[in-house]
């Protein structure tokens, strides 16, 4: 009885922020402006899977470099002494304590015709005009990285710290090198962490509007962009925006489905 009554906050607060606004999305995506019945919005979905395929790209790009860069760092840190750990993964953390629009702000900065980047390769005579970086779906990318990189990191660290180190030491006087040590030992082990990683970046990153609107300009729309407009833009359209949400929380589903389903495997 006691651990029923703790968990009704838990309750309260999944039904007032996740089944109720749920509900509401379902119903302005099957109904009209008189509230009755239709499927007519399905039919704007087939316009805008371009917009959908570039989403699921750029999230597939930025996620695929963040494990790239990502698993040596967490296992680098994981391998160091307590105090060295608390200290990296504080420095990895301390850009999240800073506005994420903030975030996204200095990367235009860095990235504008006349910005930091530019005028640095200029005054060392590497270019001999400005790179084009802004408005780029590579700037898009470079935002992605930077904002979601540490939540690869940390679920790969909090994986590997739990790695004894006499495993690896005993491959390695069976005659393993590293590469073999890597491939059937510490992969292995950590698929539960990348498994972990990739959802958590690839989630954000494929529904995000503020990194592609102020890095990716107007020609690199993505997803997220798209519902913000249909939500809070001039001509607001709640029926078509609700629609494109739900399609979106569909194909996060099925991913979300699909990782999990090799974590069981490899659980298994």
């Amino acid at each position: 009885m006691k651990n029923r009554a703790l968990a009704i906050p838990h309750i309260v607060w999944a039904l007032v922020f996740i089944v109720i606004p749920i509900c509401f999305v379902l119903y302005f995506a099957f109904t009209d402006d008189s509230g009755a019945f239709t499927l007519m919005w399905v039919g704007q979905i087939g316009k805008y899977w371009g917009v959908f395929a570039r989403s699921l790209k750029l999230a597939l790009i930025a996620t695929v470099i963040c494990l790239l860069v990502g698993y040596p760092m967490a296992y680098i840190i994981s391998r160091c002494n307590w105090l060295t750990q608390r200290t990296l993964t504080m420095l990895i953390m301390l850009p999240m304590w800073m506005n994420f629009l903030l975030r996204t702000y200095a990367w235009m900065t860095l990235l504008e015709r006349n910005g930091i980047i530019n005028n640095f390769l200029e005054s060392i005579g590497l270019i001999s005009e400005p790179l084009k970086m802004i408005n780029t779906e590579g700037a898009v990318v470079i935002g992605m990285v930077y904002n979601f990189l540490p939540f690869m990191i940390l679920p790969l660290y909090n994986i590997m710290v739990k790695i004894d180190n006499s495993l690896i030491e005993a491959a390695q006087d069976l005659g393993c090198s590293f590469p073999s040590v890597l491939r059937r030992v510490l992969f292995p082990l950590s698929v539960p962490g990348i498994i972990n990683g990739i959802t958590m970046v690839f989630v954000p990153a494929a529904s995000t509007f503020v990194i592609s609107q102020k890095l990716g300009g107007a020609k690199n729309m993505l997803i997220g962009d798209l519902i913000d407009t249909y939500f809070m833009g001039g001509e607001p359209n709640f029926h078509v925006g609700s629609m494109l949400s739900l399609v979106l929380m569909l194909i996060i589903l099925i991913c979300m489905a699909f990782m999990n389903q090799d974590d069981e495997e490899v659980m298994l």
